[in-house]
């Protein structure tokens, strides 16, 4: 680790970062934008918090900066520090450098915490001590331990862009869509590079053979998901429909958990990546079956009168919207009526308009 560091952002990221570094014997100072941060009442007294205005001078003292994901690297102080030697990275750097057990990593634009969650659930079936964690909600740093057997991470385009040494046994790009525009200047090719680097050093790749986009460049897939019948898939058989691997026939989709197209979707990709971490097939349907999903995800809420009402409020961008509505179909035989509401991000929205 570099001997002067700055923590810049504060929060529940921060907050781990800080309390991992200090574990180290690294005391960092801790930068803030805003002039009253959430966490700042958590700091231990002997560490500097500096809010306010970043100044690119300043920062460009120290070796080595710890950014926050909501914050973006073309700040112009951060710009300024980089151009003055400061390197700069996120919590799931340093989680990197310190990881010793297999790690899995999901991201995508949407199902990212649904199929984190399937995986880690799946690892604690097989008796194998598993932490979860990033942008899941809990910091990377905070379940970092020795103990671990595995790791499984939801991984964000924002804390990919400050990742460059995390190695994976087995990665994923679930899907991509248009979401978080406005932090990239408009550009799905931005968005998209920043998501790629999660395959830099993936052992496994797995990919949706239905988006091209979750595709590296260099075409190197160990696995893919899918409706169809390859790979990891769907097969009918007997009138039924079951999730596949390879044409054999896994779990009937009838039985699962959680429900919808886009779901089996999730529970493909979450097979994939179980297989390579090594765990039981028998271990991920007993999950498949028992998992019913995530809060505010295609949940259902009540039924009432012949109508059935989902909360989806986690839907956050065009494509998680389109892949709920399109999941539902097969088993809605009305209508679907749909309220929503929010902040654009800099999205399209005609694809809901002709939906």
């Amino acid at each position: 680790m570099a001997n002067k560091v700055a923590v810049i952002g504060l929060g529940k990221s921060g907050l781990s970062t800080v309390k991992f570094l200090l574990s180290k014997n690294i005391k960092p100072d801790v930068f803030d934008t805003r002039q009253n941060p959430n966490g700042a009442s958590e700091l231990p007294q002997d560490i500097k918090l500096i809010c306010g205005e970043l100044d690119g001078k300043v920062l460009g003292q120290y070796d080595e900066l710890v950014v926050g994901p909501g914050l973006a690297l073309s700040l112009p102080a951060l710009v300024e520090a980089k151009n003055l030697g400061a390197n700069i990275i996120g919590d799931i750097e340093l989680f990197a450098r310190f990881c010793k057990a297999p790690t899995v990593g999901i991201t995508g634009s949407n199902g990212k915490s649904t199929v984190t969650t399937l995986v880690a659930l799946m690892a604690k079936e097989q008796n194998l001590n598993v932490g979860m964690g990033g942008n899941i909600g809990i910091p990377a740093l905070d379940v970092l331990d020795d103990a671990r057997d595995c790791y499984v991470l939801e991984l964000s385009s924002f804390e990919l862009e400050t990742t460059s040494s995390l190695k994976l046994k087995g990665a994923t790009i679930l899907n991509l869509s248009e979401d978080h525009l406005d932090r990239y200047q408009g550009s799905m090719q931005l968005y998209l590079a920043a998501k790629q680097r999660i395959f830099a050093h993936a052992e496994k790749i797995v990919t949706n053979r239905e988006d091209q986009a979750t595709i590296p460049p260099q075409n190197n897939v160990w696995a893919s998901f899918g409706g169809d019948s390859e790979s990891y898939g769907r097969i009918e058989k007997d009138g039924e429909r079951y999730l596949s691997v390879n044409g054999t026939p896994v779990l009937k989709t009838s039985e699962l958990g959680i429900k919808g197209r886009h779901n089996e979707m999730n529970a493909l990709a979450a097979m994939a990546l179980a297989d390579s971490l090594g765990i039981s097939r028998e271990a991920q349907v007993a999950v498949l079956k028992s998992f019913t999903g995530l809060s505010h995800r295609c949940q259902l809420v009540r039924e009432l009168k012949g109508v059935r009402y989902y909360n989806d409020s986690k839907a956050t961008n065009v494509g998680s919207t389109l892949a709920a509505v399109a999941g539902l179909l097969e088993s809605v035989k009305g209508q679907i009526i749909l309220l929503a509401g929010g902040l654009g991000k800099g999205q399209d929205f005609t694809p809901i308009k002709i939906c």
